[in-house]
């Protein structure tokens, strides 16, 4: 914000349409679903309207173009729960599988007795351009057992957690975060659901360059 304005956030542009979207998502989603259990929630909606406008406002600088033409290219509908929500929202094609999507809102904002809270983040360093989520679920690998296919995303908070956790020998998993200096590991399910079991012993992993 600036003089209650929303503003662009310089440090986004530099990637991609997907992690753009996507983090807006996740931050706002965040926010949110706390807020979801309070009875005046329904006062979110400011907070999306300047969230939105800070992404349109955002994509728009990375374009040098106007907010409106941004509105008109990424604005659309998405169905929600039998509901109707307009969104912002890109997709990434991919041969033979489905399209990669990100979008902000498309979900309703107001009190919620029994909701639950998703601690969902779909970026780890958004900064970077070299660790940008998209190229890595392209890949379509896990890069523990280096099998394809399903895909997600094990998050950790700090990197420093991992490295100061007390044990004496850390997971190949941790490892391999802590080398790679990510708060974000791309897995197949198997190695994932280990993982979060505190059973995963999978294969030793040569050590990669920090990219």
């Amino acid at each position: 914000m600036k003089g209650r304005k929303p503003i662009h956030r310089k440090e986004r542009t530099v990637n991609s349409d997907l992690d753009v979207i996507a983090q807006y998502q996740s931050e706002f989603r965040g926010f949110a679903q706390y807020y979801l259990l309070a009875y005046n929630a329904h006062q979110l909606h400011s907070l999306k309207r300047t969230m939105e406008l800070s992404l349109a406002r955002t994509l728009a600088n990375k374009y040098k173009t106007t907010v409106n033409k941004i509105f008109k290219k990424y604005r659309t509908t998405r169905e929600t729960d039998g509901q109707s929500y307009k969104v912002f929202q890109t997709e990434v094609e991919r041969e033979g599988k489905k399209p990669l999507v990100a979008y902000f809102g498309g979900f309703k904002l107001g009190f919620k007795k029994a909701t639950v809270i998703e601690d969902t983040l779909l970026t780890g360093n958004v900064y970077s351009i070299k660790s940008q989520l998209i190229d890595r679920l392209l890949k379509d690998t896990c890069e523990l057992c280096e099998s394809r296919g399903n895909i997600e995303m094990h998050h950790v908070k700090k990197l420093k957690d991992l490295k100061n956790n007390g044990r004496k020998e850390k997971p190949e998993w941790m490892k391999r975060m802590i080398t790679m200096r990510r708060k974000t590991l791309a897995v197949c399910h198997e190695c994932h659901t280990s993982i979060h079991s505190g059973t995963y012993n999978g294969k030793r992993l040569a050590t990669t360059n920090v990219d």
